[in-house]
């Protein structure tokens, strides 16, 4: 064996980072007889985005994925991201569906768990190390990378220790904005090294510019895998290049021994491959130091992105990232990973919008209130104040927050079978199901359809710029909420839309064109989202600041309230999707 041995994300992070986790699984397969050849430590192909991402716009079932992919990797690892106590949510699961997440994913294929918890609490490992034991699989206990005057390499290795004698097989430094400076990898190993003699693994995204120096001097230190990613899907909000680091090593003493010739042929596919993506690319592609400041992580600024655009906010992005660690700060410092990173993210967005702290996400008064686990640092006291007022709690949560959950698998099956309308039901869609609740149901209708198709979208003829200006009409290709479409502009400027997407694609927002009716006060979509649900009946009614709709915005929930009294008639149905500024309801 080599003394360095690599992982590969080309199946999960690269292109969760790089175009907001969109590949399907057509696009996988054929590259993978020659992946399973070049003998990796491991694929990483499931978990973090991923299975949000297949049932909210690809159509595809995650669990059909897994399954696929391992018949197709018969002799490599796969490796799955999991949020311990969140599993792939954005809460806390009772113990018996932590378990129950466990032991199916082992079974459809994961053979190695790399777990973590957005903040570092060796309590919310707990119930998924648990069950991962029982599988027999490899646990690799992730740390939380983050900068800040409370995260220090004493503490991380004190982590460490504790991952270890809870049963991890390894330890991962999952350095997911790309902070991790090389000098500090070295001593951080070290450190860590010390303290315990299992593996490490050191995760770093490319965000800053700094990640194949900092593997480099990992590796020095003796780290013995390193994370990196195919050189068509690397670099950017990515990871290190594959053949970059296999080069850097080759004839030393830490050889992968890996072949660069097949990784130049598997690099050539994925690069076709992208150009079917390229809608949803980033533009963060090169080295971006704001990050440093910011310490966003990759995937979250393409996500964040695509979130701005939607809001009609692109032009906000610098004060965002700014506010960013402003939150982070007054919540904590919690390492901003999934699903703190979204949490702190939506809440930037809504202090930019909204001023600061006038509107708090309920996973932001979750997160203040102690329900996701205790935070490295001392929060800001007016804030979690306004958090424990809205949820009608005293003080914060202390305990480890999942022993505030009664098992949930039976009623959650039970909810899958009225759903699904049968006696019996999977296991996968009892979980997917528990999962994304409001999403899962719209995916089980059209699940059948199959998965979307991506190609790659026409170049722009160069004369097309100036056809309006020569009498003819010009064509265009215009995505909107991920939805293509053919729009001619004629010379006298009349737009037309030639042609729909192609089944499959998501369609226009629901709702989107409704207005409000003539008469009476409205209630208004701060931002867009989806609505998914009324909080009081038709024709109640409600006096100022109660609420009367919850709206998703961003993948966080946020409660819409009445500005003054008056009996609700509502202008939207639950599951339509808004736009910002759009009436909800009349109250008259």
């Amino acid at each position: 064996m080599s003394k360095v041995q690599l992982t590969d994300l080309v199946l999960r992070d690269a292109h969760q980072s790089l175009f907001a986790t969109r590949m399907v699984t057509a696009d996988m397969l054929p590259a993978c007889e020659k992946l399973d050849k070049v003998g990796y430590f491991a694929l990483e192909a499931w978990g973090g985005a991923t299975f949000d991402s297949c049932i909210r716009f690809l159509n595809e079932d995650p669990w059909e994925r897994l399954k696929t992919l391992k018949k197709a990797l018969p002799h490599t690892k796969i490796m799955m991201l999991l949020r311990g106590q969140n599993l792939l949510g954005y809460r806390h699961y009772a113990d018996d569906v932590v378990a129950k997440f466990v032991e199916t994913a082992a079974r459809d294929g994961v053979d190695v768990f790399r777990i973590f918890d957005a903040v570092n609490d060796p309590r919310n490992f707990k119930a998924a190390t648990e069950a991962a034991k029982k599988t027999g699989k490899h646990i690799q206990a992730a740390i939380s990378y983050a900068v800040t005057p409370f995260h220090t390499i004493e503490k991380y290795a004190e982590l460490a220790k504790q991952y270890a004698a809870i049963g991890a097989d390894s330890i991962a430094i999952k350095d997911m904005s790309g902070l991790l400076k090389p000098y500090v990898a070295y001593d951080l190993v070290k450190a860590i090294k010390k303290v315990t003699d299992l593996p490490i693994e050191i995760h770093s995204h490319a965000t800053t510019g700094m990640s194949v120096a900092s593997l480099t001097k990992a590796a020095e230190a003796g780290a013995e895998i390193l994370d990196t990613v195919i050189s068509s899907l690397a670099m950017g909000t990515s990871h290190s290049p594959t053949e970059t680091m296999v080069e850097i090593f080759k004839g030393t003493e830490y050889d992968t021994g890996l072949d660069t010739g097949l990784l130049l042929e598997i690099a050539a596919y994925f690069r076709d491959v992208r150009r079917n993506y390229k809608k949803f690319e980033s533009s963060f592609l090169g080295a971006d130091t704001r990050i440093l400041v910011s310490q966003v992580p990759g995937g979250m600024l393409s996500n964040m992105e695509s979130q701005l655009k939607e809001q009609g906010a692109s032009d906000k992005i610098d004060e965002v990232l700014k506010e960013i660690a402003v939150v982070q700060k007054d919540a904590g410092y919690p390492p901003l990973v999934t699903p703190t990173s979204q949490i702190v993210g939506t809440q930037a967005v809504f202090n930019v919008l909204f001023g600061r702290y006038n509107r708090l996400s309920g996973e932001f008064q979750d997160l203040l209130a102690g329900k996701y686990g205790a935070c490295p640092a001392p929060k800001n006291h007016e804030v979690v104040k306004k958090a424990l007022e809205a949820l009608k709690l005293d003080k914060e949560i202390t305990h480890r927050p999942a022993d505030d959950i009664p098992p949930e698998y039976s009623k959650l099956e039970e909810e899958a079978k009225k759903l699904l309308g049968g006696s019996r039901v999977s296991v996968e869609d009892v979980l997917t199901l528990a999962m994304f609740p409001k999403v899962a149901p719209g995916f089980f209708k059209k699940r059948a359809e199959g998965p979307v198709v991506f190609k790659p979208e026409p170049e722009l003829p160069a004369a097309a710029s100036t056809q309006a200006g020569t009498g003819q009409a010009a064509r265009y290709s215009v995505n909107v909420n991920g939805a293509a479409y053919d729009v001619v502009v004629a010379p006298a400027g009349t737009v037309a839309v030639a042609a729909a997407a192609p089944a499959g694609a998501a369609a226009p927002p629901a709702g989107a064109a409704a207005a409000a009716p003539a008469g009476g006060a409205t209630v208004n979509a701060p931002v867009a989202g989806t609505v998914l649900k009324h909080t009081v009946a038709e024709g109640s009614q409600v006096n100022s600041g109660d609420t009367v709709v919850i709206i998703e915005s961003m993948k966080m929930e946020l409660e819409i309230k009445a500005a003054g009294p008056g009996k609700v008639h509502f202008l939207v149905s639950p599951g339509a999707a808004v736009t910002a500024g759009q009436p909800l309801a009349e109250l008259g």
